[in-house]
């Protein structure tokens, strides 16, 4: 997440940086290391097949009693290792989030169009048949991870949800991850982790056949895993690092604002966070706020050097410049706490999720209880693609129906193209169907 040098060119003097990142570039995602071993673990399982996922598996994950699917009765007495409460807080998310999928989904509906008499066009949306989702447990168990994937492709319509996640130090699943990813609706769910899973589920290795999609975050390997593995399957995004962007103003609380910033940057020593304000004052304010609550949080030994090495402080001089600014970053979760705030978010254009007054905040959505979708685009990504919701596991498909009446519309300028192109089976297609038109009669034609 970094400003543009001609963006700043274009917005010189109007802008002062009041903490800029100790990094001069961004969070590395493409450790040539890291390239090499993902493309030979991929080729190797591709080989070898579950014989090498095994090997993988042994060496990498460590899981008891090797790779296998997790039972009914061990999902079963996972959930039952759990408190009500947590319990009962990832029932909340799960139902919450499926809800906003419904209506994501009813809002996307078929359609039928004459365009001309005789031309009928439509669409449909058809579910992806397999996913395989990732759920990460590694430095931190994302237990809202299944809501966003499992949870999302099966009100889609996806027949068939794998899910992997991998073993603990114990040598088992975090039951709270498999709880959720039950609850999701997950179809069948798997002790298995890293590159190992991904490429068992995209090479049909676990029973299945191969899955039609791959989704959810993880480590660099799973990422780099992810764009290797894309055009064998599809996948939801390529994600780095986790980001954090808030506009503020002199309206706002320094102590949310500072909160607010750490919240993002605990998932990692590498997440950005960014603020971006209206008032100097404010600015200031809020690095001083961040400096005392890093004294006591406890996850400071993460958040602090995220926010050493990759957080920012901007002060823009109006509203426009801090827009401007805002839609360079194309962050992947923006806050805005301002007393303009729907002026804001009515001229935003890059970001992938919009939290909006200080009584939002990302964790809202992290967890579940805000019901919208966590997997966003990051570095940028925010500037062309939209995170993962209902509608990227379905594919709008269309379709034509052409009467005889109409031939003659479609034929004509067919020829024509296809004689400028030198494209000739495609001109004897359309010519071809004229010469019936003009020899059988409509009575006969069909």
């Amino acid at each position: 997440m970094q400003l543009s040098p001609p963006v700043l060119a274009d917005l010189a003097g109007k802008y002062k940086f009041l903490k800029t990142p100790l990094e001069s570039g961004p969070p590395e995602q493409r450790d040539p290391k890291v390239v090499a071993t993902v493309s030979e673990m991929l080729s190797t399982i591709e080989k070898g097949g579950m014989d090498a996922v095994l090997a993988y598996a042994g060496k990498l994950d460590h899981p008891t009693g090797g790779v296998i699917e997790i039972s009914a009765a061990g999902i079963t007495a996972a959930g039952e290792r759990l408190t009500p409460e947590l319990r009962r807080a990832l029932e909340i998310g799960a139902s919450r989030t499926r809800k906003f999928a419904e209506v994501s989904r009813s809002h996307l509906v078929d359609f039928e169009t004459e365009l001309v008499p005789g031309l009928i066009t439509g669409q449909k949306y058809i579910p992806v048949q397999r996913v395989g989702a990732y759920l990460p447990a590694g430095r931190f168990p994302i237990l809202a991870s299944a809501f966003m994937t499992v949870n999302v492709a099966k009100v889609a319509g996806v027949d068939t949800v794998l899910a992997c996640t991998p073993p603990q130090a114990d040598g088992h699943a975090d039951p709270a991850v498999l709880y959720s990813a039950a609850i999701s609706g997950a179809d069948r769910i798997y002790l298995l982790g890293g590159v190992q899973a991904l490429a068992a589920m995209a090479f049909g290795l676990l029973g299945e056949l191969p899955v039609d999609m791959l989704v959810g975050a993880g480590n660099a390997f799973v990422a780099e895993a992810k764009r290797q593995l894309f055009g064998t399957v599809s996948i939801d995004l390529l994600a780095g690092p986790s980001e954090v962007a808030v506009i503020a103003d002199e309206s706002a609380d320094p102590a949310l604002v500072a909160a607010d910033l750490l919240g993002q940057a605990e998932h990692g020593p590498t997440s950005p966070a960014a603020l971006v304000t209206t008032s100097e004052s404010l600015g200031l304010a809020v690095v001083q706020q961040i400096d005392k609550q890093l004294e006591t949080l406890a996850t400071k030994d993460i958040a602090g050097p995220a926010w050493r090495n990759y957080g920012s402080v901007t002060w823009a001089q109006d509203i426009d410049t801090a827009i401007a600014l805002m839609d360079d970053f194309a962050p992947e979760h923006l806050e805005l706490q301002t007393g303009n705030d729907d002026v804001y978010l009515d001229r935003l254009r890059n970001y992938g999720s919009v939290f909006i007054g200080r009584w939002s905040t990302v964790a809202y959505s992290d967890k579940g209880m805000a019901g919208t979708n966590h997997t966003l685009p990051t570095a940028g990504g925010a500037k062309h693609s939209a995170g993962l919701s209902v509608s990227r596991f379905l594919k709008p498909l269309t379709y034509q129906r052409v009467t005889r009446a109409t031939t003659p519309q479609l034929a004509d300028p067919v020829d024509v193209i296809s004689s400028y192109e030198g494209m000739a089976a495609h001109r004897a297609t359309a010519t071809m169907r004229l010469a019936v038109y003009a020899e059988q009669p409509e009575s006969v034609a069909g």
